[in-house]
């Protein structure tokens, strides 16, 4: 049997060469091959759909359902506007010129950077991979995606997919593990795009610095639900619960990580979650069919750590249930952790919710900003001035009011996140933009060339130059005839 070749630094400065190469023979720039590309994987999506869904099951016991609607469906649509928009994108944009530069015209061209990145994750190993390659290709780029080694499955379905159904010579996928994303990090990339946690955030961040290589780092943080006791709360609860626990299990970047409440209104809400998680996952929520498992047994480890600390464990007040062996935790509520334990200090990724009680609702705005920056803030409330309050003093990635997750399905909204939580941003137009450079364009022509600008530098015309750059025609004609 022969021995599979390592892929190491000298393997990957081979492979960014190849890449460079394609890229600047110019075949990626054409509006053809990026559509040829995009219209590929819409058609990958659709004949491969049951593959992605049982792939998606082997890593995470995923719904067939939520993987439609959150990896495949989601994918579908990105793929869908960047076909639609892609023409629209591609064409200059006309910026008006000043008088002091008359005649001339001027223009922000969108060129692609070159060659480029994308290090994926593994809570949604999908589109979290296949997104971002939509961005680098519709902005015209040779593309590197190395899918995260936590979820095989998915990992060996993408590289064998877009061998299939991409340009090799311009889209490569590398899977492996910390080995192989190291000697990726050792080239010189032209944008890397990095999903996962803060800690490796900083080290991508560190790698690209040694290039001065541009990067987008999707990080994630302890985002809250907010809720006021004036809400509809089984509609509130419904959706705190599809932003948790009917995504992946917790295990999504954008999910609810705590909830702030009042301590009055706290044991109405208890009640209330644990009836409409009953509904949703029923009464033994450990054998349902509709909640996704945790990913690997070190994740397990670092959740069931969280949950057995010293003053946490007597914090439960719903579930904390586990099983090694299936690896699934029960949906877990907590109540008033102490702030200096771990759980309050590090994103939980996965079933537990722990509920922070506060005198009153405004009291959430501390709780918050004690913290770093989240990616998402989602505020339940009908009160108008609350919800200004939130948008114009709370700084995170996203904001939701009344809802949790799915302002990340609008193409028109950014999504990335601000300080710990990331920088840089993309999704539809964005993806576009951030893989792209604002090239400055202007255009004059050789004749009609005057001497103002040049020496010698007379007061005369000192003062129709200054008159020029004023952009005041009554001084214009002053200067001119010479008052």
């Amino acid at each position: 049997m022969e021995e599979k070749k390592t892929f190491d630094s000298e393997s990957a400065g081979l492979l960014v060469k190849e890449l460079r190469k394609s890229f600047n023979s110019g075949r990626t720039k054409s509006y053809e091959w990026r559509m040829l590309q995009l219209s590929n994987i819409a058609r990958m999506l659709d004949e491969k759909e049951k593959d992605i869904v049982e792939a998606l099951y082997k890593d995470l016991s995923k719904p067939e359902l939520e993987t439609f609607i959150s990896e495949i469906s989601t994918a579908k649509s990105s793929c869908k506007e960047a076909l639609e928009g892609l023409k629209q994108w591609m064409i200059p944009q006309k910026v008006k010129t000043s008088f002091a530069t008359f005649p001339s015209s001027a223009e922000i061209v969108s060129e692609p950077l070159g060659v480029v990145l994308v290090i994926s994750t593994w809570n949604f190993p999908f589109l979290l991979s296949i997104d971002p390659v939509i961005g680098a290709i519709s902005a015209g780029n040779a593309v590197v995606l190395k899918p995260s080694e936590i979820a095989p499955a998915t990992s060996s379905l993408l590289a064998q997919l877009v061998e299939e159904y991409l340009d090799s010579s311009a889209v490569k996928v590398v899977e492996g593990a910390v080995p192989e994303t190291t000697a990726l990090l050792e080239q010189k990339w032209d944008k890397i795009l990095y999903t996962g946690s803060a800690r490796v955030g900083r080290i991508v961040m560190a790698a690209a610095a040694k290039h001065l290589t541009p990067v987008i780092l999707e990080l994630g943080g302890k985002s809250p639900a907010i809720v006021d006791s004036d809400v509809d709360l089984q509609v509130a609860v419904r959706r705190i619960i599809a932003g948790k626990w009917a995504l992946n299990n917790g295990q999504a970047c954008i999910g609810v990580d705590y909830i702030i409440t009042t301590k009055d209104f706290a044991p109405k809400l208890i009640d209330a979650l644990k009836d409409g998680l009953e509904q949703f996952f029923g009464k033994d929520p450990m054998n349902s069919k509709d909640i996704s498992r945790i990913v690997s047994l070190t994740q397990f480890a670092r959740l069931v750590k969280l949950l057995e600390e010293d003053r946490v464990s007597d914090k439960i007040v719903l579930g904390g249930q586990t099983d090694e062996k299936q690896l699934k935790i029960a949906p877990t509520i907590l109540l008033d952790i102490p702030e200096d334990t771990q759980i309050m200090n590090e994103e939980i990724f996965g079933p537990l919710m722990p509920i922070v009680t506060v005198e009153k609702i405004e009291g959430s705005f501390d709780v918050i900003e004690s913290r770093p920056k989240p990616l998402a803030v989602y505020v339940f409330t009908n009160d108008e001035q609350l919800k200004k309050s939130f948008v114009e003093n709370i700084s995170s990635g996203g904001m939701l009011i009344n809802d949790t997750v799915l302002h990340v399905a609008v193409a028109g909204l950014p999504f990335g996140g601000v300080g710990e939580s990331g920088m840089g941003s993309y999704h539809g137009k964005f993806s576009f933009d951030g893989f792209s450079h604002k090239k400055s364009v202007m255009y004059r022509s050789l004749s009609g060339d005057s001497n103002l600008r040049y020496p010698p530098y007379t007061p005369e015309k000192q003062k129709l130059f200054k008159a020029a750059l004023s952009g005041n025609i009554f001084r214009i004609i002053l200067a001119l005839i010479g008052w």
